[in-house]
């Protein structure tokens, strides 16, 4: 489908970014148009958010024009941005947590009464439509902070939805919804579509891109590479022009030894699981598959002390280990990289460097003082060791992109002496040439000793790195597959039982 004849809403021409001096954006030229899904793509850093936020108004481009339904704007921000109708739904959500649904889809446009009263009967009226019109089911009277991310990333749609917009900017809107929540937001996607809006969707899943984008625009380190229907690319072509290099095998052969079981769990019960029994060994990358709600973090959080258990046994190396917090775990040599890095696996305030000796203070201490000489020399062997990209490692570790975050989370943990590793959703949000370097590691890891617990939604991450699966459904485990015998159907099978 050519959508060339499409009336240009939004228009950028040579537009450029930089930020002390180091340029992040070069010289891009797009149109978006009415009535098309635009995808933005690129490897994380590639500009991508920079160039959204110089269109919601949040940086100022240090040259060429932006123009909106033929008018050129000068001295665009945020307020302006919405008041023209252009709408961003962020990654990184920020609602009002005390306030309620209605509260916050109508956040600085409130109906009002005489004398500036804000119209609350009308506000939840209007909000609950929205709500019916979206078939989302929420009582609009809750308050946010109620609500799960997923529910929270849903009301963020409905504001973007109630605004109306002609622009609408979506950042990696499916990270945390579930496929039927997935599925809700494509049809809103196709509604606003049909209605003439320009929907610029920013995703790393590529099935996402081919089944929605009509126009795809890739960008690598701060300049457009390409630009054309969707039509024009293949799934290997747009990686290629992404990662600036074929990735012919995204998922390494994995030739490591199997060896004798380093971690036992036994009648596990707990919030969302019961009666979990399995066993993992050395060298093994074991897979956990299952739909969203099967209970497969929480078995995870509970083996790393951060839940607790109502039953169960954890051995390692064939002993006994008492797990009462995150400390024993550690102590324990259990490591987990959990499905949240920026809520619990980094401190984001903090340096590079500290964020990579976190977990293991004690080692570089003594008598209570932290030796600086031993930290930097660790923080530099893990960044030269994983290839973190770093400016400095006193740079704040929030600096970093998703994938450099994921490897210092991962850093942390290799200067420990780690006999099982956890990894809960270990690429979510990361772009797929970082997820090549972020699977070479875990197998890396495997193939030294490690015992490997991989817990993914992405079936084709499941498939291609596990050397064994098993599936969970509704807090059981319903099924164990060898990797010869594991194919999406038949892990489907038992994760729907």
């Amino acid at each position: 489908m050519n959508n060339s004849t499409n009336k240009e809403i939004l228009v950028l021409n040579n537009i450029g970014k930089s930020f002390s001096g180091i340029s992040v954006l070069r010289n891009i030229n797009v149109a978006f148009r009415e009535g098309t899904v635009h995808a933005l793509v690129g490897e994380n850093g590639a500009g991508k958010s920079t160039m959204m936020k110089i269109i919601s108004g949040i940086y100022t481009p240090d040259g060429g024009e932006i123009t909106y339904r033929g008018k050129k704007l000068e001295h665009l921000n945020p307020q302006i941005s919405l008041q023209m109708g252009i709408a961003m739904i962020h990654q990184e959500l920020s609602p009002e947590p005390f306030m309620t649904i209605a509260e916050n889809i109508f956040l600085g446009r409130e109906p009002v009464l005489a004398g500036n009263m804000v119209n609350y009967r009308k506000m939840y009226k209007d909000a609950q439509e929205i709500m019916d019109r979206m078939n989302l089911h929420y009582d609009v009277r809750k308050k946010m902070n109620e609500l799960s991310l997923a529910d929270q990333q849903m009301i963020e749609i409905a504001k973007a939805v109630s605004r109306d917009a002609s622009v609408v900017i979506m950042d990696e809107p499916t990270s945390s919804l579930t496929d039927d929540e997935v599925e809700i937001l494509f049809r809103q996607i196709r509604d606003l579509k049909s209605k003439g809006a320009a929907i610029v969707y920013i995703s790393h899943k590529m099935e996402e891109i081919f089944e929605l984008a009509d126009e795809i625009t890739v960008l690598r380190d701060g300049e457009m590479v390409a630009s054309a229907p969707a039509g024009e690319f293949t799934m290997d072509s747009l990686i290629t022009k992404m990662v600036g290099r074929e990735i012919k095998d995204i998922y390494p052969e994995y030739d490591g030894e199997i060896g004798p079981c380093v971690a036992e769990i036994e009648g596990f019960t707990g919030g969302g699981f019961e009666d979990i029994s399995f066993k993992v060994h050395k060298g093994e990358i074991l897979g956990i598959a299952g739909l969203v709600g099967a209970g497969r973090t929480e078995v995870a959080r509970a083996i790393f002390g951060l839940d607790r258990r109502k039953a169960g046994t954890v051995r390692i190396d064939g002993k006994d280990i008492v797990i009462k917090d995150t400390r024993d775990a550690i102590d324990a040599g259990i490591a987990m990289i959990p499905e949240d890095r920026k809520e619990v696996g980094l401190a984001l305030c903090r340096s590079i460097r500290e964020n990579i000796s976190m977990a293991s203070l004690e080692k570089i201490s003594s008598a209570g003082f932290l030796n600086l000489s031993d930290e930097k020399k660790n923080a530099e062997d893990m960044i030269k060791q994983l290839r973190i990209k770093i400016a400095s490692m006193e740079n704040p570790v929030s600096s970093l992109s998703g994938g450099n975050q994921q490897k210092v989370v991962l850093a942390k943990w290799i200067l420990q002496n780690v006999k099982l590793l956890i990894l809960d959703e270990p690429t979510r949000g990361i772009d797929v040439g970082s997820k090549s370097e972020i699977y070479d590691m875990i197998c890396r890891f495997a193939k030294e000793g490690m015992a490997v617990i991989m817990i993914s939604s992405e079936m084709p991450e499941i498939l291609g790195m596990s050397t064994r699966i098993l599936v969970m459904h509704e807090g059981h485990i319903t099924g164990s597959l060898d990797r010869s015998e594991a194919t999406q159907e038949s892990i489907m099978r038992y994760a729907v039982q």
